[in-house]
C-alpha cells in the first residue's frame, strides 16, 4: 500500500473514532479535524503550510493550507469537544492538578496561556486553559473563571490537590479554592505574611538541603493553612502553604514540574507551539487544543512502547528521552504507514491511563 493510500485509510477510521466521542459533529468536520492532526504530527510544526504538505487531499497546496488555516481558526474542535475525548482517558481516582501558564512571543506579540493539567506520572495532560490578551501574570478572576469552567465538567470530588506556583496568590483566590472544596498545595514568597510576620523570618535557620515545617497552621491569605519549606543546595528557599499533611505537601509540590515537561513537549522540544504565526487568542487557544489531543496520543503510544522496551536511563539519573517523544517515534510511523500498528495505538485511545501511582518519575526540581 502506498504511503498517501495508508494515510487516507488511517483518517478514515480516526474520524470514526472521534464520531464515537463526538457524536454531534458532522463528518466532514471530523475529518478536516482528522486530516490537520495527523499533518501536525508529521511535519513536526504548527506553521499552516508545512501542515498542509502532509495532508494528502486532490487539491493545491494553497488550498490545503487554507482548509489548515479554517480548522486552527474556528471550525475544529472547542474546548468542551477536547474535554469529552480526554475525560474518559483519565484514571478512576481522585487527580492531581497543576494551574502554570506558557507564554512567548510571536514579533511584538505576546502569546500567554493559563492551564490546568492533571498529573499522570512524569507530565501533566492540560484539561482547561484560557488565553490571557496579555504579556505577564494572571489574575484571579481569570483563574476562578478556569477552575469553575473545568469543575463543571470534572467535580471537586475528583480533585486530590491543586498545585500550583508563587504566582498563583491571592485571599480572592485562596478563599475560592476552599469554599470550592479544594485542597490545595501552592508555593509562597518569601516575603509573604503569615501571622503577622514574613515567610521568610519563619525560616530563617534554615540551611541547604534542609527541611522544616511548623507544626501548627498558620494564617495565610485569609486562611489557616500548613507551612512547609526547604533550601536547595544551590540556596532557592522553597516555602509552601497547603491543606495537606505536614510529610505529603513536599512530595506533593515536587509533582509541579511534570507540566513544565508538559510545555516542553509541545513546544520547542516537541509539536513546536511556538513556530506558529498565529496570534490572535482565541486562535492559539484552538491550535492548543489540537496539540493537546495530539500529546494525549504520544504519550499513550510512548507508555505502550515504554513497558515492552524501557526507556534507557542515561549516567545522570535522567530518561534518554522523554515518554511523550517516545511515543511520538512509533505513532509518526504508524501514520505514515498504516497497519495493524496504528489500530493498535487507536485502540490505546479508547482505554484509561493507568493510575499515576507506579509512574516513572523525573528527578525533583524546583
Amino acid at each position: 500500500m502506498k504511503p498517501n493510500q495508508a494515510a487516507l485509510t488511517n483518517v478514515d477510521t480516526f474520524v470514526v473514532y472521534l464520531k464515537e466521542r463526538l457524536p454531534h459533529h458532522r463528518m466532514d468536520r471530523l475529518r478536516c479535524v482528522a486530516e490537520v492532526l495527523f499533518g501536525i504530527l508529521q511535519a513536526e510544526s504548527t506553521l499552516h503550510r508545512k501542515i498542509a504538505l502532509h495532508i494528502g487531499r486532490a487539491a493545491t497546496t494553497p488550498s490545503i493550507t487554507r482548509m489548515v488555516a479554517r480548522v486552527l481558526h474556528g471550525a475544529g474542535l472547542t474546548q468542551q469537544d477536547i474535554l469529552d475525548v480526554l475525560l474518559p482517558l483519565l484514571p478512576e481516582e481522585k487527580l492531581t492538578l497543576i494551574m502554570d501558564r506558557t507564554n512567548w512571543k510571536h514579533g511584538q506579540s505576546h502569546l500567554n496561556l493559563l492551564v490546568i493539567g492533571v498529573v499522570l506520572g512524569n507530565v501533566t495532560l492540560p484539561l482547561a486553559w484560557k488565553e490571557l490578551e496579555h504579556g505577564g501574570n494572571s489574575e484571579s478572576r481569570a483563574r476562578m473563571m478556569l477552575v469553575g469552567q473545568l469543575l463543571k465538567r470534572l467535580p471537586a470530588r475528583r480533585w486530590k490537590v491543586l498545585i500550583a506556583d508563587r504566582e498563583f496568590l491571592g485571599q480572592e483566590w485562596f478563599t475560592f479554592l476552599r469554599r470550592s472544596g479544594m485542597k490545595r498545595c501552592i508555593r509562597i514568597r518569601a516575603n509573604t505574611v503569615v501571622d503577622g510576620e514574613y515567610a521568610r523570618d519563619c525560616f530563617a535557620s534554615l540551611e541547604p538541603g534542609q527541611t522544616r515545617a511548623l507544626f501548627e497552621k498558620v494564617w495565610v491569605q485569609g486562611g489557616w493553612m500548613r507551612m512547609v519549606a526547604t533550601l536547595s543546595p544551590e540556596g532557592e528557599r522553597v516555602i509552601i502553604a497547603s491543606d495537606l499533611s505536614i510529610w505529603d505537601t513536599l512530595n506533593v509540590y515536587r509533582q509541579r514540574w511534570a507540566i513544565e515537561t508538559t510545555f516542553s513537549a509541545m513546544k520547542s522540544r516537541g509539536l513546536n507551539l511556538e513556530q506558529t504565526h498565529m496570534t490572535n487568542p482565541e486562535r492559539v487557544g484552538n491550535l492548543f487544543g489540537l496539540l493537546t489531543l495530539a500529546l494525549t496520543w504520544m504519550l499513550r503510544v510512548g507508555e505502550w512502547r515504554a513497558a515492552a522496551r524501557p526507556i534507557r536511563v542515561k549516567t545522570h539519573g535522567r530518561p534518554a528521552v522523554s515518554r511523550a517523544r517516545y511515543g511520538y517515534e512509533e505513532l509518526s510511523r504508524a501514520l505514515r504507514w498504516g497497519g495493524e500498528k496504528f489500530r493498535l495505538f487507536l485502540d490505546l485511545l479508547r482505554t484509561p491511563f493507568p493510575a499515576p501511582g507506579g509512574a516513572e518519575r523525573q528527578p525533583v526540581r524546583y
